[in-house]
């Protein structure tokens, strides 16, 4: 063979040998992607979002599709009897659509991010990442349930009773006429941050800072056998001990099923009184976070004849320098929980409370609340101040010498900013 004929044969070999080399290739690639399907087809509970308990939602499935399964299977596995034969009609009565989302937590308009000194939120099963890795939408259903009254004998509490059942109606008659008061950027891990977890009693807990929250995580404890008795339990046990789950320490699954079995609970107050009383107490006493955190960001802003020594240490922060802070849509720093607006709190329209209590009537309603749950006959509820002992409770008379260095313009801003929580729960404005 010459020359040309050599060469000839050796490209055509080399041009045979590479395509039959990308041929393999190809084929390769295709088994193992085969492969790939039939082993996710065939995965167990651990490849599969975990939304309904009995039937998984594989991870593959589309936006959409996760939207009509989770509405589906929801409405269908916690929806009363006698609701579920409606439940064509349930689902399409413009109700509201909540977004929950992997992002960071929502705030309101403006809003820097929350901060808090007083959370005990439980690290357990936080290293899981969370499972909606896209925004998805679901039809939250707003139905009530009746309370369990197995616990109750007799006719004592039927004034209670009767207390209950209209604030719940009441309360969900509000969510149904403004539509639930949606945030489209709510986390449905934030919802639940602020809700403690009693397995034992199968209790749910929204915590109200000002509203009682300090005695009733006593009583939490000593439910869940952590300690004999609520005067044994320091402030700072309560509130940095981290004893107390929180709603959101458990995966989706768990969350859900708490949800929808456990007796959910959440004692509220009058807003303005609630804000007079978070004033006083951190701003009115030494304080080594809200003093430098908030009280210097605040003087810097609305005191305009600041002193330096005001400026460096925060301390002595007037009620209408704090009025203009919260009111301000441009705040110097956030805002905290403690003068957060319940709905914002324990996102009532979005979550059917069983119990519904007020810092007004705590005793009668926690007494209530204790027998609808079963708690032992020799519980009772704490009702001493662990804090500033020494100081008058917050009460109608002292609000009203707080607002009167305020302008009517400034009184109706306030009750403007808390609106919505005087209409959830009933509470009127006599302060204005």
């Amino acid at each position: 063979m010459n020359p040309k004929q050599v060469f000839l044969s050796v490209l055509l070999f080399g041009t045979a040998g590479l395509l039959l080399f990308m041929y393999l290739q190809v084929w390769i690639e295709a088994q193992h992607t085969g492969r790939i399907e039939k082993k996710r087809d065939q995965k167990g509970p651990s490849g599969w979002i975990p939304i309904h308990f009995l039937f998984p939602i594989p991870r593959i499935m589309t936006t959409g599709k996760i939207q009509e399964y989770i509405t589906n299977q929801i409405s269908e596995a916690h929806m009363p009897e006698d609701l579920k034969k409606k439940r064509g009609n349930l689902l399409n009565m413009g109700r509201p659509t909540w977004v929950l989302r992997k992002s960071s937590y929502s705030q309101g308009e403006n809003e820097a991010p929350q901060s808090s000194t007083d959370n005990s939120t439980e690290t357990h099963q936080k290293a899981k990442p969370r499972v909606f890795q896209k925004p998805m939408e679901m039809n939250w259903p707003l139905f009530t349930r009746p309370l369990n009254k197995s616990s109750i004998q007799g006719n004592k509490w039927k004034k209670a009773d009767a207390t209950q059942e209209k604030r719940r109606s009441l309360l969900y008659e509000f969510c149904k006429k403004n539509g639930g008061v949606k945030d489209p950027q709510s986390n449905l891990f934030h919802m639940v941050s602020r809700i403690f977890v009693e397995d034992k009693h199968k209790i749910l807990y929204c915590e109200v800072p000002k509203a009682g929250c300090s005695n009733w995580k006593r009583v939490l404890m000593i439910l869940n056998g952590l300690a004999s008795s609520a005067l044994n339990i320091s402030h700072d046990t309560v509130h940095y001990g981290k004893h107390l789950k929180t709603l959101d320490s458990f995966d989706l699954k768990g969350v859900y099923m708490r949800l929808n079995t456990y007796t959910k609970a959440v004692f509220v107050r009058d807003p303005m009184e609630r804000l007079v009383s978070a004033f006083r107490d951190k701003f009115e006493h030494p304080n080594s976070y809200y003093h430098p955190v908030f009280g210097k960001a605040i003087i810097k802003k609305y005191r305009p004849d600041a002193r330096e020594e005001a400026l460096n240490n925060g301390s002595g922060v007037k009620f209408k320098e704090f009025v203009s802070y919260l009111l301000d849509a441009h705040r110097p720093v956030g805002m905290d929980i403690h003068w957060e607006r319940v709905s914002k709190l324990c996102y009532p329209c979005l979550i059917n409370y069983d119990f519904i209590g007020k810092f007004e009537t705590l005793e009668e309603d926690a007494s209530y609340f204790l027998q609808l749950i079963g708690a032992p006959a020799e519980l009772k509820f704490p009702t001493f101040k662990d804090r500033h002992s020494s100081d008058e409770r917050t009460s109608a008379h002292m609000v009203r010498h707080y607002l009167k260095d305020l302008s009517p313009e400034e009184r109706q801003s306030i009750y403007d900013f808390y609106h919505f929580n005087y209409l959830m729960f009933n509470y009127t404005a006599p302060h204005l």
